[in-house]
């Protein structure tokens, strides 16, 4: 699995105008399911977040979690992070997993963050999102499980 973590002041997900998901401070997750991934993948990425040190303790350093701060999670699927860029101008998707597995493994994830003791929200699966953030920091990590 691949993900995409932006530390946030606040992050929000809409589908047609409708709000789906609002947190304030924490962690916009932009998620995506890779052929070959198991729930077992997910909830190794979903453990390995919930501990990652990327938010700042009393003395200024990134020495405190989400789990540390109370903060929440913003989860978005986006298959997108599946690209390859390697050939040609349009990148290619063939990497990320079927839809039904997509779905199926974006969804343990974001419960397997929730089950992380942290607030979460999610987008819509397969949907157009509009996603809005205040990125804090900036701080913004990529992680690949495959790494």
């Amino acid at each position: 699995m691949r993900a995409l973590l932006q530390r946030v002041s606040r992050a929000s997900v809409a589908v047609d105008g409708a709000v789906l998901g609002d947190i304030g401070p924490g962690l916009l997750i932009l998620v995506c399911a890779m052929q070959g991934d198991t729930e077992a993948t997910a909830d190794r990425l979903a453990a390995r977040i919930a501990k990652l040190r990327i938010f700042t303790d009393d003395a200024g350093k990134m020495n405190r979690s989400v789990l540390d701060t109370g903060g929440a999670a913003l989860v978005i699927s986006q298959f997108t992070l599946a690209a390859d860029t390697s050939r040609g101008n349009r990148p290619g998707f063939s990497t990320a997993a079927a839809p039904d597995a997509g779905r199926h493994l974006y969804e343990h994830f974001a419960g397997q963050i929730q089950a992380q003791g942290i607030a979460t929200a999610t987008g819509r699966f397969g949907a157009d999102m509009a996603v809005s953030l205040v990125n804090d920091g900036p701080v913004t990590i990529w992680l690949d499980t495959a790494d």
